[in-house]
């Protein structure tokens, strides 16, 4: 037997072993994330809802905001521009919600090139208790989000946070956006999470406020994300971060281009902050054990189209099981293509440093076409689709 044919064949199910443990660890987490202890204590809670234009689902998110069952907690929005068009949607949401401890404040704090962490910034500042959360626009918080928050925070964490899953997809290309969001860098995120190295994402950020004084929020600038920061901020002083959730994240229509720049700014985002964990995704996905698999198999003489067709099915049934198991969307042609790309994510993430956040070009590394509309649906009514679709959101 060839050694060159056998290195392959073991490349290849070194490969399907991670595929099958990652997407049962991410069945796993996401069942117990829903049947775990409620947290011992009750703390109350800032949460700061970063803001920065309309989107699909803007009136959901925020109103779901103030459908979280939780004794104590206050709301800021934080809007940069006093001139946003989310504002008016905001006081709307405001003026539905009388006697709330829930604010909107305007402007942003310089603190670094990062246009979302300048936006945060003001809500630090103004925030009055000692946990203290940042959650992305376009995450709908479920009523027990900050239960979950603080039931991971009480395993011993430094820090909590959270992967979205994204639902409610409209059209193909949103489906595309799903497939990457869930049983692609979820699943993945769970399975780091599972070996102790859990890393922040900047969706679901809930911090110790005593960890953010005295300039630890200056801190977070020291990256082009600040969850690229806070991950090494937590990892410096020895303190670990741990996963809760997911979260659900409403996508609505998406077009080719919107994904392709989110998967490319966030590629970059990953080699600049990262780029040692960022070099072996140019392994991701199929297509690398694929042709390690048919160089194997012709170098030994076995048949290649059956056992392609056999190693491609033991891949990809354990992801569509975690997705039909969690009420996740569901579509093996999106999955394909973004296993198609991957490697183009990749090599788009080495070509270059610049990219665009929310109309604002930036750089990676200097930090070291649909209309948006949302619609008028209760968030009780969401969140009961939410619920019949993903048992585990």
């Amino acid at each position: 037997m060839s050694i060159l044919g056998l290195a392959c064949l073991g490349f290849c199910a070194a490969a399907l072993s991670v595929q099958i443990a990652a997407n049962g660890l991410a069945l796993w987490r996401c069942r117990r994330g829903r049947t775990g202890t409620p947290p011992r204590q009750r703390p109350p809670i800032t949460l700061v809802r970063p803001l920065c234009g309309l989107e699909p689902f803007s009136n959901e998110t925020l109103q779901s905001t103030f459908a979280i069952r939780y004794p104590d907690y206050e709301i800021l929005f934080c809007v940069e521009d006093a001139a946003d068009p989310v504002i008016p949607l905001v006081r709307s949401v405001l003026a539905r919600h009388p006697g709330r401890n829930a604010r909107l404040l305007t402007g942003a704090d310089a603190i670094g090139a990062n246009p979302k962490l300048n936006n945060m910034a003001k809500g630090f500042r103004q925030s009055s208790h000692d946990y203290i959360v940042f959650v992305d626009s376009n995450v709908f918080t479920p009523p027990d989000y900050l239960d979950r928050l603080m039931q991971a925070m009480e395993t011993g964490a430094g820090m909590v946070s959270a992967p979205p899953v994204g639902l409610l997809p409209e059209g193909f290309w949103a489906g595309l956006e799903c497939a990457f969001l869930n049983s692609y860098q979820a699943r993945m995120q769970y399975a780091v999470d599972m070996l102790g190295r859990g890393f922040a994402q900047g969706k679901t950020l809930f911090f110790r406020r005593a960890d953010l004084d005295n300039g630890g929020f200056a801190q977070l600038a020291s990256e082009p994300a600040e969850d690229a920061a806070a991950t090494k901020m937590m990892r410096g002083r020895g303190q670990r971060i741990r996963l809760a959730g997911p979260f659900p994240q409403l996508v609505g229509p998406r077009n080719a281009a919107q994904v392709w720049k989110r998967q490319v700014r966030w590629a970059r985002l990953r080699r600049a902050s990262f780029p040692m964990l960022f070099a072996p995704e140019v392994l991701a996905g199929s297509l690398p054990p694929l042709v390690m698999l048919l160089i194997g198999l012709y170098d030994l003489g076995l048949s290649l189209p059956v056992h392609a067709a056999a190693y491609l099915a033991a891949w990809y049934i354990p992801e569509l099981l975690l997705l039909r198991s969690a009420g996740w969307p569901c579509s093996l042609t999106a999955i394909l293509l973004r296993d198609a790309m991957l490697p183009l994510v990749f090599i788009a993430g080495c070509a270059g440093s610049r990219f665009e956040w929310h109309g604002k070009h930036m750089t990676a590394a200097s930090a070291a076409k649909r209309a948006p509309r949302f619609s008028r649906l209760h968030p009780k009514l969401v969140w009961a689709r939410l619920a019949s679709r993903n048992p585990f959101a």
